[in-house]
């Protein structure tokens, strides 16, 4: 490797190593507040505000970030399965378990930037971006079903929402099933027998 091959190489690495310092505190600060600082944000992450500027171009370009990263940890890229099963009963059985394992990967922070979506326009777009493509999924895997509902995907979408998933295992924290707070992939048998039903399909997943 070259001397210049190398440098850019290390530039590379920390340039990597600042954005994801930034996303993390971006994480912690909005678990911690309800809220995005940019300003927070920069001095938990021990930058100048200019660099999370630079980096990221605005607030909903770090969002962007942080629903990437959430979407990293919690296995989004294994939602491909689902459109590959060829029975679409396990296709969706696979939807629901994927949704189900992203959801887990940090509670907190998910209920706060779904919450703060509904008051803020900017956080507001960057999460409906993101509904929509699972709106799209939902739709196609509602299409393959034999006699389906007609709101088929509108029905999966909503019962595999985050705030389902969360209801659930509140209901099933507060009954004492579960220790509090349990990982959010609990609810994912109550999802997918809840799928089922709604949608017309066996009850023992078989």
């Amino acid at each position: 490797m070259s001397p210049r091959s190398y440098r850019m190489g290390q530039r590379q690495a920390e340039v990597d190593e600042t954005r994801a310092r930034i996303v993390a505190a971006a994480r912690a600060h909005l678990a911690e507040t309800g809220g995005v600082s940019l300003d927070a944000v920069a001095r938990r992450a021990d930058v100048a505000r200019a660099t999370v500027y630079y980096q990221f171009g605005s607030k909903a370009g770090l969002l962007e970030a942080v629903c990437d990263a959430l979407a990293a940890q919690g296995g989004m890229a294994r939602l491909a399965e689902a459109f590959t099963q060829a029975d679409p009963w396990a296709a969706l059985d696979r939807f629901v378990e994927v949704m189900g394992g992203f959801w887990a990967v940090d509670r907190v922070c998910t209920r706060r930037l779904r919450a703060l979506a509904a008051l803020d326009e900017e956080v507001g777009r960057v999460i409906a971006d993101r509904d929509a493509r699972r709106r799209e999924g939902a739709a196609v895997l509602a299409g393959r079903l034999p006699d389906a509902p007609s709101d088929a995907g509108r029905l999966l979408f909503v019962l595999t929402a985050f705030e389902t998933y969360d209801a659930l295992a509140a209901e099933a924290e507060a009954a004492g099933a579960v220790g509090g707070g349990a990982d959010l992939a609990v609810a994912t048998p109550a999802v997918t027998r809840l799928v089922r039903a709604a949608l017309g399909g066996p009850a023992d997943g078989s």
